[in-house]
């Protein structure tokens, strides 16, 4: 056999040995022990309950082989997490589930850590935030707690979570901007995550906190908070279907909080490219379909290079409304 020959007969069994294998995986970077999904937030929130579906979806459909541990490292608004996974540089093994605290902490003075100093890989949906009080308050509705700020900013105290110029506190500012009223002079209450925070107002320390739908959902349900607004363009129907927009009610207020998952910085295309097949997997299955169902989450699904293109733009608008708040440093 000539020289010529067994080179062709060495390609056609390198072509035959890898007919089938997901062109990412193919060749190329997958992790090589087990991967840390970090959460800025205690146990029991929004950022802590997405990481844990993801993490049940990826390793049921054996989207990833490794063991995936989520890690909870609360503080800072999310800054703490932030940091610790910096400290990862160009590790593909370590990942981080976000929300706009990624971007509003440098902002508001939060940490150092920068969206630059990441690597973003996914955007993965956008949940829209409720405002609620304990069902036995005297405020009914969302004019109560308008008509009482506009006479008193200080007059009711609103638990945010897990920190100040988090999403969940600029919708509630913008709320109150819509309103004519100083979102500067209101009395805010801060957590470590939302499940201290609802604990606090279901204990009577708190008298209003905002909120993604389903940390409101079995509260609401068992006839323990009343929600009084909730800041989406329409109603978000379902079991929250009564709740009336802050539109309806006058103020035309309305932000999304949304969730994403970034890596350390310094990643390689190899490692992005990984991750991008898994989370589009991710994205395309059922069993993720339904959790969005179940969240009443808007798609907003990006890969790493959309991703990326998102986070720059976001952190001009939010510099904006933070800026226009009075909450940027």
């Amino acid at each position: 056999m000539t020289a010529w020959s067994r080179l062709i007969r060495m390609i056609l069994v390198l072509a035959v040995a890898t007919a089938g294998v997901p062109p990412a995986f193919a060749q190329g970077w997958k992790p090589s022990r087990s991967v840390e999904f970090v959460v800025g937030a205690g146990s029991g929130g929004g950022n802590d309950r997405t990481a844990r579906v993801i993490q049940k979806i990826l390793q049921d459909r054996k989207l990833v082989a490794s063991p995936i541990i989520v890690i909870n490292k609360p503080g800072a608004g999310g800054g703490v997490a932030q940091e610790y996974l910096n400290t990862r540089k160009s590790d593909g093994h370590y990942l981080m589930i976000t929300n706009p605290a990624l971007l509003t902490n440098p902002l508001t003075g939060v940490g150092s850590a920068k969206h630059t100093d990441i690597t973003p890989i996914a955007q993965l949906f956008t949940e829209y935030v409720m405002l609620f009080v304990r069902a036995d308050s005297a405020i009914k509705s969302g004019k109560d707690v308008i008509d009482r700020l506009r006479k008193d900013p200080g007059a009711l105290s609103i638990a945010v979570a897990p920190g100040p110029g988090t999403g969940t506190h600029i919708a509630t500012a913008l709320v109150m901007k819509a309103a004519g009223i100083d979102s500067r002079a209101l009395r805010v209450v801060s957590y470590k995550s939302a499940g201290e925070a609802l604990a606090a107002v279901l204990g009577g320390h708190v008298d209003l906190m905002p909120s993604t739908p389903l940390n409101v959902l079995p509260h609401m349900q068992g006839g323990k908070v009343r929600v009084i607004g909730v800041t989406a363009p329409a109603r978000v129907g379902g079991a929250f279907a009564h709740v009336p927009t802050w539109r309806e009610q006058g103020m035309n207020a309305i932000f999304g909080n949304w969730r994403g998952v970034v890596g350390p910085g310094g990643l390689t295309n190899e490692q992005l490219a990984y991750w991008d097949t898994v989370f589009a997997n991710l994205n395309a299955g059922e069993e993720w379909k339904t959790e969005i169902k179940n969240g009443l989450w808007d798609v907003t699904y990006m890969n790493s290079g959309e991703s990326k293109k998102f986070l720059d733009q976001e952190y001009e608008q939010l510099r904006r409304i933070l800026t226009e708040l009075g909450l940027a440093s």
